[in-house]
């Protein structure tokens, strides 16, 4: 079942960003992820979203995040990022099509 990243984003140093978005781009591709929304945090309709860019990455599955996350490439990419942004990240399983079963 699909896994997928959400990623909000505040970058603080844009070169420095963009110098970790070259490592971590092609290390998410490589482990089979893909990118389904990338660009800035448009208006939220209900609530407060409180950074400047949203990312959502699907993965095959929960694994294939995991072991994503885990690779020397993308530890190399966080390690890059540590002073240049502010990231706040989730994992979270895909639901079958027919959505989530209500409680009993």
């Amino acid at each position: 079942m699909p896994a997928y990243v959400i990623v909000g984003v505040d970058v603080l140093d844009q070169e420095a960003g963009l110098a970790y978005a070259a490592v971590a781009q092609p290390s998410i591709l490589s482990h089979g992820g893909r990118y389904l929304v990338a660009g800035p945090t448009p208006e939220p309709v209900e609530g407060v979203w409180d950074f400047s860019r949203l990312l959502v990455i699907e993965f095959p599955d929960m694994d294939r995040i995991r072991e994503w996350y885990d690779s020397p490439e993308y530890r190399r990419a966080r390690e890059m990022r540590k002073s240049t942004a502010r990231v706040r990240m989730l994992f979270a399983e895909g639901s079958p099509p027919e959505g989530f079963s209500l409680p009993v």
